[in-house]
């Protein structure tokens, strides 16, 4: 019985390993494309929000015709396949490698642009301040490596049609890390950790001179140094408040609200 068992064990074995030969191969359909067939149907699935099939058909195209004109292109396809799927890890080193292996493409450019919209779109993360979590556990990395992309698109490439709206993202940027450290300010101010926050409030002050949110750094740092009882410091941070923004409203107290000064949630 034992042996008629492990006979019959040895016969399924070799059906299922002969089996296995039966199966035709994956065909692969774009074997026998041309480059120009290859950008065109990864274009479509580009379009179609494909992403996914998109980045193959580049990725197909740039190793079968690495020194074709359709190869550079699918470089950079790929990098904004990558960036829509939100796939920013592999986006950003697609832009890299670009850049890296064509720093005088007439396109670069673009490539700079694209490094700064990545990064710009992960500040969804970094702005989160404004909801209940502690501020202070959130990383402005992106935000910095964002403006720092679209600074040097603007200063290498003045001319190009993205450096206008790099320009104004920019400034946004510059308005965003300040506010963000306004935020974490009133985050320590309101754990009476009144040197912290003083010492964060100065970090806008001093790095994002020309920001909107100055005027609410320097009023954290008023109430800072009086919290601490160091009227010198409280009294400049005053003059200094009342020079550059004479009609603000922290003079009678802070904007109106129900709520607390600091809190914004």
């Amino acid at each position: 019985m034992y042996k008629r068992l492990l006979k019959i064990a040895a016969i399924a074995l070799a059906l299922s390993l002969s089996g296995c030969g039966l199966l035709p191969d994956k065909v692969d359909e774009t074997k026998n494309w041309s480059a120009s067939r290859l950008y065109s149907e990864a274009r479509d699935e580009l379009s179609s929000g494909n992403y996914e099939k998109a980045i193959q058909h580049f990725e197909k195209l740039e190793s079968r015709y690495p020194f074709g004109t359709y190869a550079q292109q699918a470089q950079m396809e790929i990098a904004y396949a990558h960036y829509r799927q939100g796939e920013q890890p592999e986006a950003l080193a697609a832009v890299d490698r670009f850049i890296k292996l064509h720093p005088n493409h007439p396109n670069v450019d673009y490539m700079y642009y694209l490094r700064g919209l990545i990064n710009f779109n992960d500040r969804v993360g970094f702005l989160d301040f404004l909801s209940k979590q502690d501020p202070s556990e959130r990383d402005p990395k992106a935000a910095r490596d964002a403006f720092d992309s679209f600074k040097q698109l603007a200063e290498r490439f003045p001319n190009s049609i993205y450096a206008k709206d790099a320009i104004s993202r920019m400034k946004y940027l510059v308005n965003a890390m300040a506010q963000y450290e306004v935020h974490v300010a009133k985050y320590y101010y309101r754990r009476g950790a009144y040197l912290a926050a003083a010492n964060r409030a100065q970090v806008a002050v001093s790095e994002y001179r020309d920001a909107p949110a100055v005027e609410e750094a320097l009023y954290v740092m008023v109430k800072s140094y009086d919290a601490m009882d160091l009227p010198k410091l409280r009294d400049d941070a005053d003059r200094v408040l009342r020079a550059n923004f004479p009609n603000s409203v922290y003079f009678s107290g802070g904007p109106t609200s129900d709520k607390p000064w600091w809190q914004i949630w």
